[in-house]
């Protein structure tokens, strides 16, 4: 398969919902589909865990953010940010608008360049790395603004993150060698069998552009899923969602979690944050002010002066 990396619009670029139309495109063979029985565990999901040959335990720390700063000239968007991401949990990073989660975010996955500061994973720095190459580490994410490719096909938008880890060279593909006809099958089963897992294997030939927003959010997280991510980082993904909606995905993040999965969460709807998540950190205006328990932190006098404007003086 062609490098489709060559055709995406840069992580950090504005606004983008839709990305290109020109990348490469996935023959499926009719008959191709992968044996899927509904109600079943995908077969994908099922051998996920051991493919990414995770070294820490279950519990041990996976990934550290080490005083993590960041400057765009004179304003400091994080400022000595600390924490760790434990292996199999739902970690929520939460605050005010303004408060740095996103940017935090794009220095975990190389998009910002931290001023100072480190962000380890299974005690490999990210620094000096470009993107691609955080992603073949174990980082994957989606993003505030839907970016998918919108001329291809739901099924073609999870090959390409599929591709993350395919090991075919660009002659091995032109000419169609055994490995190459090998890993393009499989990843054609992979891909269908991440669109089953999160609900929209229906919809697997429809172009990603006219899907319903729902269903473009949860291709997203299936393309980020198939780069076989030791972390998943979810960037508000329930943002347009309505109630319904908002507690299928919670379900879903769970199901992605019970299948060995490590989630970060950035999410405004403290419901559904205190609903999955297992831990909870608190930004306000670049620096960590809370991590704690969700119980702990719902009545937190910090986190709830950062989130109602309650002077300094009043908190206790």
């Amino acid at each position: 398969m062609t490098d489709a990396s060559e055709n995406r619009v840069p992580a950090d670029a504005p606004g983008e919902e839709i990305v290109t139309d020109d990348a490469a495109s996935v023959e499926v063979p009719e008959g191709a589909q992968p044996d899927i029985v509904p109600g079943e565990d995908p077969p994908l999901v099922e051998g996920a865990e051991s493919e990414r040959e995770i070294e820490v335990e279950v519990g041990e720390k996976l990934v550290e953010v080490k005083n993590l700063t960041i400057r765009f000239g004179g304003l400091t968007a994080l400022d000595d940010v600390s924490f760790d991401i434990k292996r199999g949990e739902i970690l929520g990073l939460i605050g005010p608008n303004g408060a740095g989660k996103t940017t935090c975010f794009n220095a975990m996955t190389g998009v910002y360049k931290p001023t100072s500061g480190d962000v380890l994973l299974e005690g490999q720095s990210v620094k000096g790395r470009k993107q691609h190459q955080i992603t073949r580490l174990g980082f994957a994410r989606t993003f505030q603004n839907i970016r998918l490719f919108g001329e291809m096909t739901a099924l073609e938008n999870v090959v390409v993150g599929l591709d993350a880890r395919h090991r075919t060279s660009v002659p091995g593909a032109l000419l169609r060698l055994p490995r190459h006809v090998r890993e393009e099958k499989s990843s054609v089963d992979r891909a269908m069998a991440l669109l089953d897992f999160v609900g929209i294997a229906q919809h697997a030939q429809k172009r990603s552009r006219d899907l319903s927003y729902g269903s473009q959010r949860r291709l997203e997280i299936a393309r980020a899923l198939g780069t076989d991510p030791k972390l998943l980082c979810l960037d508000e993904p329930a943002a347009g969602f309505n109630p319904a909606e908002k507690e299928d995905l919670m379900a879903l993040i769970r199901s992605i979690r019970d299948e060995g999965y490590t989630v970060l969460l950035i999410e405004h709807d403290m419901k559904l944050v205190m609903g999955v998540t297992d831990r909870i950190v608190v930004l306000e205006f670049g620096k960590k002010i809370a991590d704690d328990l969700p119980a702990a932190i719902r009545n937190d006098p910090r986190v709830i002066a950062a989130y109602l404007g309650v002077p300094e003086d009043d908190v206790a």
